[in-house]
């Protein structure tokens, strides 16, 4: 049966729909698990969504993608999301690349093993681990897969762990614009709260961020050290997403243009509890991806943890569908530790 880890993923479910001379009748359905629970399935299917109480699921299993990205396409995103969230200290292995922020995110403090290291993989991972045990960090790896599988199976020999997996997903910029997302107009301004309208509330998109969007960021993230400013503004075309109510910061999110261009990042898409389920999500993305847009820009992707299902299904709905996954690789503790002197 399935698991929380198939969300996100391509499923086929065998379902009883009726009865048909006192015996059960049963019928296929195929698409992308969107949701899991102890009660129901749903899955996103050529037709649509559909909803399968678990009563009636007789079998289900994950199926592979209908088509699997090329090397060159998983490089390609994994590329624009490097830029798109820079880590202020970096170096090259060959065509690796090496990350530190302090250990603010994963991202930013981990290897990216896409490319050739320039030197054979055991060699290539000793020098990651050094990397790291000189700046006192813990040993991180993130894996794109299928394309680091050798490098995961290497670290699998040596013991390291993995953190949850992680879907990138992508979409067309098209899909996402719209009428609904509402900007205020001159990307330049800051702070304050806009002014909603007939539609509904209106986003705000600055170039910096207000001093009331990093509060939400940190609360989110746990705090926002000096290396976190540098991640979040050190990229050449960014937007800051605002959404106020009654004068009140009760949204954000973040975008980037990178790739050369192509690829509308988004990353931090918070809605505060108390506004939630009405559409602000929506907004943010709608409004970013209209700007995007403007500058040329004609794919979104996103991170999103295959666990977390209310987020899979937000952005399941808005049309994103699973790219590759990830796994960020953690070395043992003994890796993590500076060599003696």
């Amino acid at each position: 049966m399935l698991r929380e880890q198939d969300v996100g993923h391509r499923i086929v479910v065998r379902r009883r729909v009726g009865l048909r001379a006192g015996r059960p009748v049963y019928a296929d359905a195929l698409g992308e698990l969107v949701e899991l629970t102890e009660t129901h399935l749903t899955l996103a299917t050529r037709k649509g969504r559909l909803r399968v109480p678990m009563a009636d699921v007789h079998r289900a299993k994950r199926v592979p993608a209908a088509r699997r990205p090329t090397a060159a396409a998983v490089v390609e995103v994994e590329l624009a999301a490097d830029e798109a969230w820079p880590a202020p200290t970096r170096e090259r292995l060959g065509d690796w690349l090496l990350r530190a922020a302090d250990g603010w995110t994963g991202r930013a403090n981990s290897a990216l093993p896409v490319g050739d290291p320039d030197r054979p993989l055991p060699a290539a991972l000793d020098r990651v681990e050094r990397w790291y045990a000189e700046r006192g960090q813990p040993a991180l790896v993130n894996t794109p897969l299928p394309l680091a599988a050798p490098v995961g199976a290497e670290l699998d020999r040596r013991g390291w762990s993995s953190r949850p997996p992680v879907l990138v997903q992508t979409a067309p910029i098209a899909s996402l614009t719209g009428p609904g997302s509402r900007t205020n107009g001159q990307p330049g301004t800051t702070g304050g709260p806009a002014a909603g309208g007939a539609g509904g509330p209106v986003v705000r998109l600055t170039v910096a961020p207000s001093a009331d969007w990093l509060a939400v960021a940190a609360g989110r993230k746990g705090g926002l050290p000096a290396a976190a400013r540098h991640v979040l503004t050190a990229v050449d075309q960014v937007r800051f997403a605002h959404v106020y109510a009654d004068g009140t910061l009760v949204a954000i999110g973040r975008g980037t243009v990178t790739g050369q261009g192509r690829w509308l990042g988004l990353c931090l898409i918070e809605v505060l509890p108390a506004a939630r389920r009405q559409g602000l999500a929506a907004r943010l993305v709608g409004a970013l991806a209209d700007w995007a847009a403007e500058t040329g820009a004609t794919h979104a992707f996103l991170q999103v943890e295959q666990g977390n299902v209310p987020a899979v299904a937000l952005y399941q709905n808005l049309g994103f569908t699973t790219h590759h996954t990830y796994l960020t690789r953690v070395a043992p503790l003994t890796n993590h530790q500076p060599a003696p002197i």
